[in-house]
Order: structure tokens, then C-alpha cells, then sequence
């Protein structure tokens, strides 16, 4: 071996692109043939798709500006009278309807088959490594879903595309009943923040009924756990009041949201930034984001004259199973103050110009802000 205080050779610009700082799962969607997008936010109603060879029908990229390294979300959209190739892959994969309608069969571990039919607002989970195929019922719309995966995790880890995709192992224990395909789930109770709903599927997102939250907010602030196919990666989804917005609060990167519900915004800073001048989102239904990298301040906003929800999917915990030991925190801490060791900014403790604000959006969108009456009746003054 030379000695490279001998013998100094500077390696070639190909030979650092070959041997320092690959990402796998980056080198892996180049090779798809499909548009990548690199967004803070994104409509997945509208963004681009291309013709998807690997999948069929169309698709794209979408690598969130904000997300950490440990998810990745693809749009893939069914043209009308259309189906996808049949898939299984060994990463944990939610979907939720964006445009459209069609069904999705799923083949058990004893070869059996399952079909469920989704339209818009549908959710549903892919049991880990199950052989799966989508279709689009419609004779004359395509249809969009959005997947959320951590195939950034394990296309990183094993960088061999054929044992991701083509593995014959089979995990029966992720299936559990066959009436968790037909939009039946279980019911687990603990306490508010922390109710859980065990499933593969969800018909309509928008019409789950949610245990009330209070408080993490204004009015009926509602949410429940969604444990998918017994898998890892975390699921939430929350829903509050016409012309009100939650609490805010911090955590790691990671969540996805997807908004199923209502227009508004959201505010993201980060300790010591002006919560007005940093990052702001404005959705809608269809819009996918996600917090920035590092510990985040956000907030959730509803401008609009119906309830907003939004759905979350993120790494790691899916509350009944936590990956990491320090997974398990955030979900213990999520409606405790920060000034308690804890996640969330009381009303009393934000900037009042944030209320300010939200007045004058509702304003502009021609919504009665509830804000104000709510927060006096807390006995904090504005």
C-alpha cells in the first residue's frame, strides 16, 4: 500500500462521484424514466407525470424539499380503463386517492385474492412485500394516487434493486384478518392523541370518525392513530373547526402531510426565527409537504368555511411498533408545552401576530374567524 504523504494522488472527479456520498435510493428513481421533483410543496392533483415503464401508466418523483432522508413519495396515475403491472417490493407503502376511481387486489400468503374498490379520499396500505396491482374502473377519468414509502431507507441499505423487488419471502403476520381489505378496522383505546385504528384500508379519509383531541386546539380538535398493515412507519390524521387553527408545534423531520380537507396554511420556523417571515405552505386538498429538516416550529391554519383534515405519514413508529428508542417520545409529549418538555406552543405563549394574521386571511377567503371568542373564553387576552 503507498503512502499518501509519499505518493499524494488527487482522485478524479469520476472516481469521488463513484466512491464518496452515493445515495442509493437517488441513483435508483434516476433510472426510472420518470420526471423527479424537487418542491417545498407540491398539488398532486396537477404536478407532471411522464409514462412509467416500470409500473405502467404514468408517474413521477416528488422529493420533498423539507422531508428528512427517510421517506420518499411517488404520484402515479391509471389512465381510464387502465391497470398498473402487478408489484411487490420490501418496503412499507400507504396511498391515498388523489383523482379517480378503480380497485387494487392484493394476494394474500396462501395465494388467495383480495380486492377492495377506493375513489377519491380512499387510503390504504400494501402489506409488506405483497404482490399487488391497481385498476382504474372509470371508462373516461384517470385516476391519481400518492404514495408515501421508506424505500429511501431500505433501497439504501440493501442497493440491490432485484432482492427489493423480487424477493419471494413472505410476511404472513402483516395480514391479519381478511375484513381489514374491506374498509373494517380494529379500535384501540388508550387516551386522546394516542386512540389507535388498525387497517389495510380506509374508503374515504375525509369521513373517518375521529376522537376528539382538545387539547391540541381550537374547537373540536379531533385525530387518531392509523396503524397500516401492522407496519412501522407512522400515520396520524387530525381534523379542527372552520376559521380556527391549532396549536403549534415541534418536532424532527420526517411527516409527510397530505391535506384531505379545507384550504389554508402553515406556518414552519425554527427556534428563534419569526414564525411570520420564514416558511409558509398554502393547500388545499391534494397538496403533499413536509417540515423542514431539524427540529421544526409548525402550525396548522383553516381558512376555509368546512372543517380541514390532513394526513400525516411518517418514519419509524407506528405507535405500536417503535423502531428507534427515541421514537416513542414525541407521541408522550405532543400536547405537553414546551416549556414543560414538551412539543407544543400554548395560545398564551405565540407571537399574537399570528392571530392577526389568520384574521385578515379569513378575510380575504370570506370566512369567520371563530379565533378571537375562543381564545377569551381560555382567558387569553388579544
Amino acid at each position: 500500500m503507498k503512502n499518501p504523504e509519499k505518493n499524494p494522488e488527487r482522485l478524479s472527479e469520476d472516481a469521488v462521484k463513484a466512491y464518496h456520498g452515493r445515495k442509493p435510493y437517488r441513483e435508483f428513481i434516476a433510472t426510472e424514466g420518470i420526471p423527479i421533483h424537487e418542491v417545498y410543496a407540491a398539488d398532486c392533483k396537477t404536478i407532471e407525470v411522464a409514462p412509467w415503464k416500470r409500473l405502467g401508466g404514468s408517474g413521477c418523483y416528488i422529493n420533498l424539499a423539507g422531508r428528512s432522508d427517510f421517506l420518499g413519495s411517488y404520484v402515479h396515475e391509471i389512465p381510464a380503463k387502465g391497470e398498473s403491472k402487478v408489484e411487490q417490493h420490501l418496503f412499507d407503502k400507504m396511498m391515498y386517492v388523489v383523482t379517480g376511481s378503480g380497485a387494487t387486489t392484493v394476494e394474500l400468503p396462501d395465494g388467495r385474492k383480495r380486492t377492495f374498490e377506493w375513489g377519491v379520499g380512499g387510503t390504504f396500505s400494501i402489506p409488506l412485500n405483497a404482490k399487488h396491482q391497481h385498476f382504474n374502473t372509470s371508462s373516461t377519468t384517470p385516476a391519481r394516487l400518492v404514495a408515501v414509502t421508506d424505500a429511501a431507507i431500505v433501497i439504501g441499505m440493501y442497493r440491490n434493486p432485484d432482492f427489493v423487488f423480487n424477493n419471494p419471502a413472505k410476511f404472513p403476520e402483516r395480514f391479519g384478518d381478511d375484513s381489514l381489505f374491506n374498509g373494517e378496522g380494529e379500535f384501540k383505546q388508550y387516551r386522546p392523541g394516542r386512540h389507535q385504528w388498525q387497517t389495510h384500508f380506509v374508503p374515504d379519509m375525509a369521513s373517518l370518525e375521529l376522537p376528539v383531541w382538545k387539547e391540541r386546539g381550537a374547537g373540536a380538535s379531533n385525530s387518531i392513530t392509523l396503524v397500516w398493515s401492522d407496519n412501522c412507519m407512522h400515520s396520524h390524521i387530525s381534523e379542527f373547526e372552520s376559521g380556527t387553527y391549532k396549536k403549534g408545534h415541534c418536532h424532527d423531520a420526517g411527516a409527510h402531510i397530505i391535506l384531505v380537507s379545507g384550504h389554508g396554511y402553515s406556518l414552519l420556523w425554527k427556534d428563534g426565527q419569526d414564525p411570520l417571515n420564514t416558511t409558509r405552505v398554502d393547500w388545499e386538498r391534494g397538496c403533499i409537504y413536509a417540515p423542514p429538516d431539524g427540529p421544526t416550529f409548525h402550525q396548522h391554519f383553516n381558512t376555509s368555511n368546512e372543517p380541514a383534515r390532513y394526513l400525516v405519514f411518517g418514519p419509524f413508529s407506528s405507535r405500536r411498533w417503535d423502531v428507534l428508542e427515541e421514537s416513542g417520545m414525541p407521541k408522550e409529549t405532543a400536547d405537553v408545552s414546551y416549556k414543560d418538555g414538551g412539543m407544543q406552543v400554548e395560545y398564551e405563549d405565540e407571537d399574537p401576530r399570528i392571530l392577526d394574521l389568520f384574521e385578515k386571511e379569513c378575510e380575504k377567503r370570506g370566512t369567520k374567524s371563530k379565533m378571537r371568542g375562543f381564545l377569551n373564553q381560555l382567558g387569553v387576552k388579544r
